[in-house]
């Protein structure tokens, strides 16, 4: 009985064939105008129709009363291909006719004319299969075809093909059936049959096929064997399908830390028979799954889900950041690898792998520690706006003040002679109750911070020396020119120097007083004069 449905709906003409319209849109065209060539490539993955196609054209161009490029399936050409027997028909698979004489075969074939039929079709499946010399042996085949023989050749693997090969023949590409139209062709046929097909469960066979209609009946076929309703439940028990809910109810527990369900569900899967690495790999889809829906707006136009399941699936991607499900994901890698080499372990793997997950802080490598860090940043974002956390200043060590050494006037201290600087560390002023103005400690660490930003104001930087007073006003002295204190007096570069001057000072930003100055003489009493107009 397997695959006696798919016998049984298989494709009879171009109309029939589900999912492929605008390739069997130019097939039929070209039959109907007769404008058919000599040689042609199907392209695509497994059960998407590539050899029905063939067949519906060799049908097609040899049927005695076509009907828009479509066979009729009643005269005698069309019934002698479908039943398999007619001889100018012949079909080839050529993984298993791949050496150079299985061409050479071919070659000395086609010199005559068709038995029974106007064309002789040669259908080689899987033709990528074939060697170097049977390729070689089939490209002058190729090139110099008689017009009473066509070649279809199918491939589910085209970069395997030579391209002298590719460029021969005209090419078509199958693309894989979407779900939707998986539903509805399995409810056609469930209907037809007599067979109690439930919604979801045509939807997870679906699912399982990956777009191949072929798979689909097939897979229809093996639950109906169980003369029961099919289900979502008996497609998983059957089928050794994927329970979502079940990974769900796995994807939670990981969230909470809930190691009693994350064991209890493993063992389960353990009592179930059920193989763990599709159970991990079904997990790893719904991680898929759950970054598609956190980076995306729309994740139904790229997930195949339903109204309830798209609702579940952003509630948790919410719990998520994209660094702890990028670290998730590559941990259910680890352990899939890891599986296949040890299987009397997997159990094992499973569960320490699952607990890995729960606690980031058993991993040393970088992801783990980037999801970390963003769970934390995450966590400090919310106690900010919430009002549990502010901002305050950090308070400056308090200092002692030294008093000075009062020097004795009748003994006069040596004159030592030394070349003024051009800003002078400290500098007293010239009058009484002038404040006294220090160098900024700090003020290398600033220029790093600010030129990685901004490179830019390097050269700037790079000639200004900056000073404060003993109130902790700050100032920038530009030694050189008026102009590099006109570069920085700019609002975004004062800000960014004032942020940085209170960053290193440790202190707030609204309490950071700032001021640019130049320097016209470039002496160091000028300076200060400068610097003291500016205070007044």
């Amino acid at each position: 009985m397997y695959r006696a449905l798919y016998r049984k709906y298989r494709p009879r003409d171009f109309d029939d064939v589900c999912g492929q319209k605008q390739v069997t849109d130019i097939l039929q065209y070209e039959v109907a105008e007769g404008k058919t060539s000599h040689a042609y490539l199907f392209c695509g993955s497994r059960g998407t129709g590539k050899t029905s196609c063939a067949k519906i054209l060799a049908k097609a161009v040899n049927c005695e009363n076509p009907k828009n490029g479509n066979p009729c399936n009643e005269c005698a050409a069309c019934r002698a291909i479908d039943a398999g027997i007619a001889t100018d028909v012949i079909e080839m698979d050529a993984a298993s006719n791949t050496g150079v004489d299985n061409v050479r075969g071919i070659k000395d074939e086609i010199v005559f004319t068709p038995a029974e039929l106007r064309y002789r079709v040669y259908i080689i499946d899987e033709v990528h299969m074939m060697t170097g010399n049977a390729f070689n042996a089939l490209l002058k085949t190729l090139e110099e075809p008689p017009s009473h023989v066509i070649f279809i050749l199918a491939t589910t693997e085209l970069q395997k093909l030579p391209t002298t090969i590719v460029s021969r023949c005209q090419r078509f590409d199958f693309r894989r059936i979407s779900t939707a139209v998986l539903v509805s062709r399995l409810e056609k046929i469930a209907a037809a049959e007599g067979i109690s097909l439930d919604p979801e469960g045509a939807r997870l066979i679906a699912r399982m096929a990956m777009g191949g209609m072929r798979d689909a009946i097939s897979l229809l076929e093996l639950c109906a064997g169980s003369n029961q309703i099919i289900d979502a439940a008996l497609v998983s028990k059957i089928l050794g399908a994927g329970n979502r809910a079940a990974v769900e109810e796995l994807v939670g527990a990981v969230l909470d830390r809930d190691y009693a369900t994350i064991y209890d569900r493993v063992a389960q899967e353990v009592m179930s028979s059920r193989d763990l690495t599709v159970f991990f790999r079904d997990l790893l889809d719904y991680y898929r799954d759950l970054l598609v829906a956190k980076t995306t707006g729309n994740a139904k136009d790229y997930l195949d889900l339903t109204d309830d399941e798209a609702t579940r699936l952003y509630a948790f991607a919410e719990r998520f950041t994209i660094s702890m499900l990028l670290y998730h994901a590559e941990l259910l890698e680890a352990a899939q690898t890891e599986m296949t080499r040890v299987d009397s372990s997997r159990r094992t793997v499973v569960e320490l792998t699952l607990t890995r997950m729960c606690e980031p802080k058993l991993s040393f490598t970088k992801e783990s520690l980037l999801a970390r860090l963003e769970t934390l940043e995450g966590e400090l974002e919310r106690l900010k706006y919430s009002g549990n956390i502010k901002a305050e200043p950090i308070p400056m060590p308090k200092t002692e003040k030294i008093a000075p050494i009062k020097e004795d006037p009748k003994t006069p201290a040596p004159k030592i002679e030394t070349p003024m600087p051009t800003v002078p560390p400290k500098i007293e002023a010239k009058q009484d109750g002038r404040p006294v103005y220090l160098r900024l400690p700090s003020w290398s660490e600033v220029v790093d911070k600010v030129t990685r930003e901004r490179p830019s104001l390097n050269g700037f930087l790079g000639v200004a020396k900056a000073y404060r007073t003993e109130d902790r006003s700050a100032y920038l002295i530009c030694t050189d020119s008026d102009f590099s204190a006109k570069m920085l007096s700019r609002p975004e570069t004062e800000a960014a120097l004032k942020l940085a001057i209170a960053g290193e000072e440790g202190r707030d930003i609204s309490t950071a007083q700032f001021s640019i100055l130049g320097n016209k003489a470039n002496e160091a009493y000028t300076l200060v004069d400068e610097i003291a107009k500016a205070l007044e």
